[in-house]
């Protein structure tokens, strides 16, 4: 499921989030976030998990883990969901949490 993401930002910007999409971190390097909120949280999309997609491929996801691993060494908490879990209460409340808002 592809998404726009101009839509998902305004999407959580009704719930009161700001979000800021595909977020370069830790230059020189060119990983970014899918989604960056304030305090250093980020949302992650993980599509492609049940179609062998390249979340799901062993070098693709090594690649993943240095990002991840290099996100935490940064003090960044990185949150996950599917796309077609971005419209949903849920990832709302848990982002929300993870901001304490």
């Amino acid at each position: 499921m592809k998404y726009d993401q101009k839509i998902v930002v305004a999407w959580f910007a009704e719930h009161g989030l700001t979000a800021v999409p595909e977020v370069r971190f830790a230059p020189p390097r060119k990983w970014r976030f899918d989604f960056l909120f304030e305090n250093r949280v980020a949302l992650e999309v993980q599509g492609g998990l049940f179609i062998n997609g390249r979340h799901s491929r062993g070098a693709a996801l090594m690649k993943e883990h240095e990002k991840l691993n290099e996100a935490a060494a940064l003090g960044i908490r990185v949150l996950y969901c599917i796309p077609q879990n971005l419209y949903m209460q849920e990832t709302v409340d848990c982002i929300k949490r993870a901001l304490k808002i």
